[in-house]
């Protein structure tokens, strides 16, 4: 009875572990390094077209990007750096701000030509001081 008993508790572990189907990602390529300074880089590619990969310095600086396949079977890219300024991505499918209106370009113009007395003697201020 002992023998039957582990035999379908065996049986039911194997039936219950996870399927692999043909269709899931793998793994099809991973680097990593880590340096004592801080540095670091890591790239992996997947069998669905995903690839990722960046470097830079712990906490300071990145640099990097990524790719997939979008479900109309358009590759899909995207780099980026990021650093104290923030993050910075680049790509074409990014959306994109419309134009600044020439009117709004002509006044910002006359702004800068024309400062106000407290905007003149800070710039006077920080010729000064900035040499």
């Amino acid at each position: 009875m002992f023998k039957f008993v582990v035999l379908m508790a065996l049986l039911g572990f194997s039936l219950a572990a996870p399927q692999k189907y043909e269709d899931e990602p793998y793994v099809t390529r991973q680097a990593s390094q880590v340096n004592p300074d801080g540095t670091y880089g890591h790239e992996y590619e997947l069998s669905n077209g995903v690839a990722v990969q960046e470097s830079g310095i712990g906490g300071q600086y990145a640099t990097g990007g990524f790719q997939h396949i979008s479900p109309e079977g358009e590759t899909i890219q995207l780099a980026y750096t990021a650093d104290e300024t923030g993050f910075h991505p680049q790509g074409t499918h990014l959306p994109t701000p419309p134009p600044i209106p020439e009117e709004i370009l002509r006044a910002i113009e006359y702004i800068q030509e024309h400062p106000t007395p407290e905007e003149q003697a800070d710039r006077e201020y920080r010729l000064q001081h900035n040499q």
